[in-house]
């Protein structure tokens, strides 16, 4: 008796830990743990985001460039869908019954009960017929707003850049902000000012039955939020200039970049060839993309920042600062010009023979052989043995004009160019086994120089601000506010006084009065220029021009490059000089006829492994060719025999041997190097 008395204690206690058990559980679930709580609160609740407008931007005078069209991606909870007519419903939408079924068997893996996208970015015309009958003929499908990206002019595709759906590394990198089916800034300012053009989501939370029919909203919209539309962007472009540039880059390969000296802000953004920046926006983005990567002349590449070129002739004035600084030459420095320059067994040839050549003079006719001397003294200035560090020292020197370096403009994948190092001729020819008639290229701006469009402009400012740049910049204001970053403020200076400017600013002139660009003159506009000719180991060499204007109080600084052109004087210049007639004036006062010739020209450089078409000949066309061969053989062998070789005495010389000989080193003056 007593034994089962015993164990009525123990059947107690059994009972009270499982009690205890279960009310810790209990506890551990409501109070703790808030997962069950969240699964509750998912079937009750349904979050709706609000997708805000993105911010607009526009050019420095409030042109608009970009702007927001509404669109509308269609959603389907595939457990509330009832039969209805599936054909005329791909119709409405722009799908046909194949695609329509792919789809549905997408959301059906998805979730039955939650709605997912069935179809995005529905435009404005094909939503509005649909609307009307959504609801009463088509059971199941909803309708999100969104906006999409919009530009009214087509111009500036590289600078704006476009946006597209969030990569799942984006949404991993965002913390969880970014969701699959969010857009964001893919290339451009659009990526550049994310976070300022994005704007801030809204949520609405609604409340729903077991059959996940709406019941309205939780709370009353207490927890309800507003969707607010992204700030404003004031840029600094200039849309009339922009549009001009891109008309005459049209069928050019090449970059134009324009500069306001006293600012820094960019002017003109240019890379050509372009493309519409309306077709990477809305429901054909992909197709559009993947045909222009296939495209063999890269419209997607950003030239104005990551092309590089050897900046040929137009180096030349910023070695000339240099070496007058250094105390090398003065502006009355002459070197005679024989048409050529011999750098050890190397031979520099010159388009001019200019004689006796001053540092103005070698300027205005982009005289090889005075550089040539200048680079000489410049690197044999601590004597031959030094050259390595005497040309590290140079590269600093041509690193503050901002050559070789990034200048930080606000869009990604910037490239630095080049200026090369000692260690790079050690590895060609060995240390301590070069001098500087093995790197006399350097001299002319070309060898391993490299830069971008973007720092060619950049050093025109320096010129124009007689020492000194504000870092180059795409942005004027965001919203209301005038908000520009400090370092846009300050003067960056490069380290030549303000006397050594004049000297040259006085060659550069003449290069557009009477020399190499003479036909580039703008009336009543004193421009400031330098002509490049660029030597181009795959092809035509490349035309390139720098400049700024007015001489005094300068208002922009200008750089083209068209590539595989020939003469900087030929295309780069003229194209300049429409442009800033065009800023500073509002008008081009050239003939319309010579307008129109560079408008219309096709510069394009055959694409990579093109072929001419071989035209075959028929079998009398053979014949014919044949025959006209052994006749003109015939021909040939008639004249060798009738035609008696003229002999003269090694010993006699005629008295104007010696002229026509001088002569003959003066051809044709051109203009250009």
């Amino acid at each position: 008796m007593n034994s089962y008395f015993e164990r009525r204690y123990v059947i107690t206690a059994i009972f009270i830990t499982i009690a205890f058990i279960l009310l810790a559980r209990l506890f551990y679930i409501q109070i703790i743990d808030d997962r069950y709580f969240l699964f509750a609160k998912g079937n009750v609740l349904r979050r709706t985001i609000i997708y805000p407008a993105r911010g607009p931007i526009f050019d420095r005078n409030n042109k608009i460039l970009v702007q927001n069209v509404p669109v509308y991606d269609i959603l389907v909870t595939p457990r509330e869908v009832k039969p209805f007519d599936t054909l005329e419903f791909c119709r409405l939408i722009g799908i046909d019954k194949t695609g329509f079924d792919k789809r549905f068997e997408k959301a059906k893996k998805y979730s039955p009960f939650r709605a997912s996208v069935f179809e995005k970015q529905i435009s404005v015309q094909l939503y509005a017929p649909l609307q009307e009958r959504l609801s009463d003929e088509f059971k199941g499908f909803t309708v999100q707003a969104r906006t999409v990206r919009t530009y009214p002019d087509s111009v500036a595709a590289h600078f704006l850049g476009y946006i597209g759906e969030a990569s799942q590394a984006t949404i991993e990198k965002s913390g969880g902000f970014y969701r699959p089916g969010d857009y964001v800034g893919i290339s451009g300012i659009e990526r550049s000012f994310e976070e300022v053009l994005r704007g801030q989501r809204g949520v609405r939370n609604d409340m729903v039955d077991s059959r996940n029919v709406k019941k309205g909203s939780f709370a009353n919209g207490a927890y309800d939020t507003v969707a607010v539309a992204g700030e404003r962007l004031i840029s600094s472009l200039d849309i009339r200039i922009q549009k001009l540039g891109e008309q005459l880059m049209r069928n050019k390969v090449g970059s134009i970049v324009a500069i306001e000296p006293s600012t820094g802000e960019i002017l003109a953004f240019v890379s050509s060839p372009t493309y519409d920046p309306n077709l990477m926006a809305g429901r054909e983005r992909g197709n559009n993309m993947a045909k222009m990567l296939k495209d063999p002349y890269k419209p997607t590449f950003v030239r104005p920042i990551q092309a590089t070129y050897p900046p040929g002739s137009s180096f030349k004035p910023l070695d000339a600062l240099i070496a007058l600084q250094e105390g090398i030459i003065t502006p009355q420095t002459t070197f005679f010009c024989p048409h050529y320059y011999m750098a050890g067994n190397h031979r520099v040839n010159c388009e001019h023979f200019d004689g006796v050549t001053d540092l103005r003079k070698g300027i205005s006719q982009s005289c090889n052989p005075y550089f040539c001397n200048v680079f000489d003294k410049l690197m044999n200035v601590n004597g031959s043995r030094n050259i390595r560090n005497t040309l590290t020292t140079w590269k600093e020197k041509v690193n503050k004009f901002g050559f070789g370096v990034k200048l930080d403009v606000e869009l990604p994948f910037e490239y630095k160019g080049n200026v090369p190092t000692p260690l790079r001729y050690d590895r060609v020819f060995g240390k301590n086994r070069w001098r500087s008639s093995s790197i006399i290229s350097l001299a002319i701006g070309q060898g391993e120089l490299l830069a971008t469009p973007l720092q060619m402009a950049n050093i025109e400012a320096v010129i124009a601000n007689h020492g000194f740049y504000y870092k180059p910049h795409l942005i004027k204001a965001i919203g209301d506010k005038q908000i520009i970053k400090k370092e846009y403020t300050q003067r960056n200076y490069v380290g030549i006084d303000a006397q050594y400017f004049e000297p040259v600013i006085d060659g550069m002139q003449d290069v557009v009065d009477r020399g190499t660009a003479a036909q580039a003159r703008i009336p009543g506009i004193v421009m400031c220029g330098k002509t490049g000719t660029v030597q181009n180991p795959h092809g035509k060499n490349h035309s390139v021009f720098v400049a700024f204007a007015p001489r005094e109080n300068p208002k922009i600084a200008i750089a083209v490059v068209v590539e595989n052109a020939g003469y900087g004087s030929s295309w780069a210049a003229p194209i300049a000089s429409y442009l800033v007639e065009k800023y500073l004036r509002d008008t081009i006062t050239k003939p319309k006829a010579e307008v129109r010739y560079i408008l219309n020209a096709n510069l394009l450089p055959p694409p990579p492994g093109w072929k001419p078409p071989v035209k075959k000949l028929s079998k009398k066309d053979s014949l014919r060719r044949d025959s006209l061969r052994k006749d003109s053989i015939k021909k040939r062998k008639a004249d060798t025999i009738s035609v008696k070789p003229e002999l003269r005495s090694a010993g006699k010389k005629n008295k104007n041997d010696t002229v026509n000989k001088i002569l003959a080193y003066e051809p044709k003056r051109r203009e250009d190097e």
